[in-house]
């Protein structure tokens, strides 16, 4: 999958940075998400776990080339939404 980032500008490194989430864990998120519901004005949002345990939401749009994306930003689910994550996962098993 052809993956680009939002770049910040005041870094010049990719936004996810600032969230301590490596592109690895966004790439593992978005080839086998647990969820991708659409988000707010064309993006998509998909939340997984990744390798190494850590539950992500990564907030996207999809390019028009085919299997591709721009990501805006990714972050880890903690707390409330972690646990409503799984129970909907649960709820999806039975």
């Amino acid at each position: 999958m052809n993956i680009r980032y939002y770049i910040d500008p005041e870094t010049g490194l990719p936004h996810i940075y600032g969230h301590d989430v490596e592109e690895t864990e966004v790439e593992e998120v978005l080839s086998n998400p647990g969820e991708d519901r659409p988000g707010l004005e064309g993006s998509r949002v998909a939340i997984g776990k990744t390798s190494e345990g850590r539950y992500l939401r990564v907030i996207y749009v999809p390019d028009p080339e085919p299997n591709s994306a721009f990501v805006i930003t990714a972050y880890e689910l903690r707390g409330k939404p972690l646990i409503a994550y799984r129970r909907r996962r649960r709820r999806k098993k039975k």
